[in-house]
């Protein structure tokens, strides 16, 4: 077993090997300081040879900057935020910042989360599928730490926050299934205090009710698989079964799915459409084929990343359009126009 080494090698090491200045070695160490191309090749060299990892710790006592980028969520379930956190880590870390991750309590207070967070002297803060009380918002500005909303709609219309198109994408959703032949269109929701659900349902019911339709709303209070199965058997088992449903998020409508599928042997499209919203890769799983609302989280990162990177940009909430995604869970004209010939050879 190889022994460790005795101590480990430090920045005056490199620099006395190569006999030169410690600025030197400090200097290639980061991407926009001025030093000679063939220099700081060399350093990063003997560096790797030797194992040296430069201290990020002393390396932010010295400069002031931690180069944190703190990341408040309180959703990990709904598939799309570990997606957009791989998305966004993946866009910081080459531009020099780490991710933090704290995880506040689902539907609970966030303010222990983000005192937690501002203990490490973050840089900026950018609170994902959380909603910030004016305590917490009050607590950041204090410590004059940037607050970035993403997918997030905030009340402080000041706040910089970049969002998809919630309300558009819903509509075009709900016009695509009308055409398919939706008449009895239902929604499930998902946390109702969320912007992200509010807008997905107006969304959704604007447009149905053009088109003389009343949507039936069945709240399944947490955007998970499971309340979306037991949101789908409320709806199924009723009176007045709906032949369309728009999940709030594509978890939901997987669930409503499976639950229609293999509980009430319904065949999905010819006797129930479902859509989602979101646009997750399991989605697009053939086994799920799943109709949804694509969100534009590339564009939406490199926005992010812009304010983070202080580029002049616009402030305030951002809107990018949503983009409809149609797969197998819907019709693009209405049942009985293609299942006739099944109906008589049924009749025979």
């Amino acid at each position: 077993m190889p022994s460790r080494p005795s101590q480990r090698v430090t920045i005056k090491d490199l620099a006395r090997e190569m006999g030169v200045s410690v600025a030197t070695i400090a200097r290639a160490f980061h991407p926009e300081a001025d030093i000679a191309v063939a220099t700081r090749a060399a350093v990063l060299r003997l560096a790797a040879e030797r194992g040296y990892q430069p201290d990020a710790l002393a390396r932010s006592m010295i400069t002031g900057r931690t180069r944190i980028v703190g990341v408040v969520v309180a959703d990990l379930e709904n598939p799309f935020y570990p997606m957009v956190l791989a998305s966004l880590s993946a866009a910081l870390q080459p531009a020099g910042f780490n991710t933090m991750l704290v995880v506040a309590e689902a539907g609970g207070p966030v303010d222990p989360a983000l005192r937690l967070l501002l203990s490490y002297r973050p840089e900026y803060a950018i609170i994902l599928a959380t909603n910030l009380t004016t305590e917490a918002t009050r607590t950041c500005a204090a410590a004059q730490v940037p607050l970035l909303y993403f997918n997030r709609a905030p009340l402080d219309t000041d706040a910089r926050a970049v969002v998809c198109d919630n309300l558009g994408g819903a509509g075009s959703l709900a016009r695509h299934m009308i055409a398919g032949g939706m008449r009895h269109p239902a929604f499930i929701s998902g946390r109702a205090d969320t912007s992200t659900n509010q807008e997905r349902h107006e969304g959704f019911r604007t447009a149905c009710e053009a088109a003389g339709l009343t949507v039936r709303e069945e709240a399944a209070q947490s955007f998970t698989y499971a309340a979306g199965q037991q949101a789908a058997r409320r709806l199924l088992s009723s009176g007045e079964r709906p032949d369309g449903i728009m999940g709030a998020s594509d978890i939901l409508a997987l669930g409503a799915v499976d639950v229609a599928t293999r509980e009430f042997g319904l065949q999905i499209p010819r006797d129930l459409m479902v859509a989602g919203f979101d646009d997750i890769p399991m989605s697009a799983w053939p086994a799920h084929d799943l109709t949804t609302v694509q969100q534009p989280v590339t564009a939406m990162v490199e926005r992010t990343l812009a304010w983070i990177r202080d580029e002049p940009c616009e402030g305030g909430t951002l809107r990018l359009p949503a983009r409809l995604i149609i797969r197998g869970t819907t019709r693009t004209e209405p049942a009985a126009e293609r299942t006739c010939n099944d109906m008589k050879e049924e009749r025979a």
